[in-house]
């Protein structure tokens, strides 16, 4: 059994514990947070895991293998510094530290410490983003010409804005692309690979919050195809749970269109004919989005046990970020930024 250490006790750590707790092949021993508050109903919820205040009590009362921090991005390069090399496995939550610098220091220091560190990136993890995966490489589209996604989650607008579910957002002075944004950024590379070049114009929306909250980004290849995300948090789309598929998605080919509702439907419409065909695949309405937490966690899991590769290591991970960074750069500027790396 892996023994397992969570750092972070909020809002979005309930999907990991939940996870972990689901998970043949490990043992959640330990959550770590520093709010007192937190720590009470931690321990009313959780009677049977350690609840401390702080890593170091965590690392001297337990051995740990695994060490997930689910932490604001803000907290996440004194952490890490803190523990690396002292668990065989790290993995930190996204937004992953606060600025490409900060990563990218982290980075090197994983490397001169052989330290293995992964990025909790899981929309990728999203059942439909797999299964979409796998249609693009079996060509059912025939040649791509463009994808839109379009992120409508409907939970951002007013002056009370995120404050029941996680208040932080509101101070970030960069939030669409680098708290949300960030996501497609990963699976736009993970469906289509590395654009070539990149342009972008984002908007604060809602006067309540500090950073820009809609917007949208062109990948742009060179083939031609261009990917463009569309984000607004002020509107929603058609879904039960606005929080599963986060919005809708159109990917245009010469043979036919996929399209991916709100209710997680992927849908194919070969060309020429009027009515879509429903894709058959599985995922169970858990967790989140899809039960992803689930599906990555799971994925690290087998991969410390060696029946797998690792996905969105911290190295390949820096690659989203400099993306992200361009995203920035081409909205302040109004103009196409290259992509270099």
């Amino acid at each position: 059994m892996l023994q397992v250490g969570l750092v972070g006790g909020g809002f979005f750590s309930r999907f990991h514990i939940d996870a972990w707790q689901r998970l043949n092949d490990v043992n959640l021993v330990s959550i770590v947070d520093t709010n007192p508050e937190t720590r009470q109903k931690l321990s009313q919820e959780f009677p049977d895991i350690s609840i401390c205040e702080d890593i170091e009590t965590l690392l001297f009362d337990h051995e740990i293998d695994i060490l997930d921090i689910a932490t604001p991005p803000i907290t996440h390069s004194q952490i890490l510094k803190q523990v690396m090399g002292r668990v065989p496995m790290l993995i930190c939550q996204k937004p992953f530290c606060s600025t490409l610098e900060q990563a990218q220091e982290i980075a090197e220091l994983a490397d001169r410490r052989g330290a293995k560190l992964a990025i909790h990136e899981n929309f990728r993890f999203q059942p439909w983003y797999r299964r979409i995966k796998t249609i693009l490489d079996e060509g059912i589209l025939g040649e791509l010409q463009q994808a839109d996604f379009r992120l409508r989650p409907g939970d951002g607008a007013g002056p009370s804005a995120y404050l029941d579910r996680q208040p932080y957002f509101r101070e970030m002075e960069r939030f669409l692309i680098h708290e949300t944004g960030i996501h497609w950024i990963d699976v736009f590379q993970f469906l289509f690979g590395m654009p070539s070049e990149i342009y972008a114009d984002l908007r604060r929306a809602n006067p309540a919050i500090k950073g820009e909250d809609a917007g949208y980004f062109i990948f742009g290849y060179d083939t031609g195809v261009r990917v463009l995300f569309d984000g607004n948090r002020l509107i929603d789309h058609a879904a039960e749970n606005h929080r599963l598929t986060m919005g809708e998605f159109l990917i245009e080919g010469t043979k036919a269109v996929l399209s991916l509702d709100g209710l997680g439907q992927i849908l194919i419409r070969k060309k020429g004919e009027l009515v879509p065909e429903k894709v058959p695949y599985d995922f169970e309405p858990l967790g989140f989005g899809g039960d992803c937490v689930y599906h990555y966690q799971k994925h690290v899991v087998d991969y410390c046990l060696d029946r797998g590769p690792l996905e969105n290591s911290v190295g390949d991970y820096l690659k989203n970020l400099v993306l992200e960074e361009l995203v920035y750069q081409s909205s302040d500027s109004g103009r196409k930024q290259a992509v270099r790396l």
